[in-house]
């Protein structure tokens, strides 16, 4: 085998075991070193994405924010406003966490339970009439926007 094929297969493999996403604002990657990096889609630099050791850790700071968050719930060490900004998007836009765009001003997420979203003041019977009224709606799919890009 030539140094050139060598090389040509250890791309390959490097490419097989790293695997990207991508979201309409975002991107998640799952690295060969088990690491997950969530990024600016489109972005091309360093300093729009946030790595963390595992998709675990991504989804350690997720289940530790409350059940409505913003950018500034998600402040932790190293994540600067547009990292934060970023990672908000990321939870909305990525299908294993439970949660949906509630409002683009404020950037706002709201956790769901059971596949709707969480209103604590809520009663219970407005809750009933709510997941009435949203049975009987037609959707399109459109989660506000936040759909997975076309590869």
């Amino acid at each position: 085998m030539s140094r050139d094929e060598a090389a040509q297969l250890r791309d390959a493999l490097s490419n097989a075991l790293t695997r990207t996403t991508e979201y309409v604002h975002t991107t998640g990657t799952h690295r060969e070193d088990d690491a997950y990096v969530v990024a600016r889609r489109g972005a091309d630099s360093a300093g729009h994405e946030k790595v963390f050791e595992s998709f675990e850790a991504c989804r350690g700071v997720y289940d530790e924010l409350p059940e409505s968050f913003t950018a500034s719930d998600v402040e932790r060490s190293g994540l600067t406003g547009g990292r934060r900004h970023m990672l908000v998007w990321h939870y909305a836009e990525h299908p294993a966490f439970d949660c949906e765009l509630a409002s683009r001003q404020p950037l706002t997420v709201e956790k769901t339970v059971e596949g709707e979203a969480v209103d604590e003041e809520a009663t219970d019977d407005e809750r009933a009439a709510d997941a009435t009224a949203s049975a009987n709606e037609s959707t399109t799919g459109d989660h506000l926007g936040v759909m997975p890009a076309d590869d």
